[in-house]
């Protein structure tokens, strides 16, 4: 049940015919793993806790440093030197004391990541590397979690998700088996902090969606943003049969 507080609390989006009551008990239900707090995984953790979903856990091994503060909207000066998961954690207790968190302060490797994902009803992927991208998919087409994945770079963006339960859901090997350019951090290439903030609110909308149980996800589907002419555009996504990560789900 929602209480009095949670009733005028989420009012707003209660009133939504998409929402309603029963949605917003779902997402009081529901368990979310984000991985990565920096400039994506900072207005979805804002959104999600502000919008009452039950339990986020929270996934980053890294510090605050000066560098960050120009995007990663959900630290502070005062933040700096602190892990972030902790960091997030104190911001998202003052946005929705309501919400549970849970805090990962390690790497998500084998064994741990996998503890990770089962603990979740859905997966968010907003990570900044090839690498940890490929492992979270994997895991999650694994133990059949949804995956909202999301990147961004300079001026550019792009979203999806991924869902093992549908059976032509593609896979992020799928479409970036052998890596690409989407490997260079913002470190190496930098980023406007707006673009990642758009490509963040994204994710955070899918995953309501996909959560509450109302719209269509962006599955077997790829968005693509160009902030520089603010342009969209969409591409199909198929799924590979030879893919050796999603093959052996779908067969």
């Amino acid at each position: 049940m929602l209480s009095d507080e949670e009733l005028l609390r989420y009012s707003r989006q209660i009133l939504l015919a998409q929402v309603d009551v029963a949605g917003q008990l779902k997402l009081k239900a529901s368990r979310v793993l984000i991985v990565g707090l920096g400039g994506l995984g900072s207005p979805v953790a804002m959104y999600l806790a502000a919008a009452g979903v039950g339990a986020l856990h929270l996934a980053d091994f890294d510090r605050v440093d000066l560098s960050n503060l120009q995007r990663q909207v959900v630290h502070d000066a005062a933040s700096i030197g602190l892990l972030k998961v902790e960091s997030a954690a104190a911001r998202l207790r003052a946005i929705n004391p309501c919400v549970e968190l849970v805090t990962c302060p390690n790497p998500l490797e084998a064994e741990l990541m996998a503890e990770a994902v089962a603990a979740v009803d859905l997966v968010i992927d907003c990570s900044d590397n090839f690498a940890t991208r490929e492992a979270v998919n994997a895991s999650c087409f694994a133990l059949g979690r949804p995956l909202v994945s999301g990147a961004a770079i300079r001026l550019e963006g792009q979203l999806s998700v991924f869902d093992p339960r549908r059976e032509h859901s593609p896979c992020y090997h799928c479409l970036y088996g052998h890596g690409s350019e989407a490997d260079l951090t913002c470190s190496e290439a930098g980023v406007l902090g707006p673009v990642v903030g758009m490509l963040g609110s994204l994710q955070a909308l899918e995953a309501l969606k996909l959560l509450a149980g109302f719209g269509e996800p962006l599955i077997g589907r790829l968005l693509l943003v160009d902030a520089y002419t603010t342009r969209f555009r969409e591409l199909r996504l198929k799924r590979d049969p030879e893919c050796p990560v999603c093959k052996v789900r779908h067969a």
